[in-house]
């Protein structure tokens, strides 16, 4: 089971509401807006990925990363998770 499943049905609510911005973007532009209209809505956008992209790390922490802990074979996961993290500031 991931380490998601409890927030399954909340992650992706938050992806389709994701996508719905991401189309109006798309709209925005084929109805040429104002850039910084569609700089704004852009920005949110990626806002949001992020908030998904941290509920996702928390869940992993707290379930996979924890479990391995606790069974001896943390130090993949936890190797994992910093790679993760490394991944996610870059962006």
């Amino acid at each position: 089971m991931p380490g998601y499943a409890k927030d399954k049905l909340k992650i992706q609510a938050r992806l389709r509401r994701i996508e719905g911005q991401v189309r109006g973007i798309e709209k925005m532009v084929d109805d040429d807006r104002y850039c910084i209209e569609v700089l704004t809505q852009v920005s949110a956008t990626r806002a949001a990925l992020e908030s998904v992209a941290l509920q996702l790390l928390a869940d992993h922490t707290e379930h996979c990363v924890a479990e391995a802990i606790r069974s001896g074979g943390g130090n993949r996961h936890v190797r994992e998770l910093n790679d993760a993290v490394q991944r996610l500031v870059k962006s």
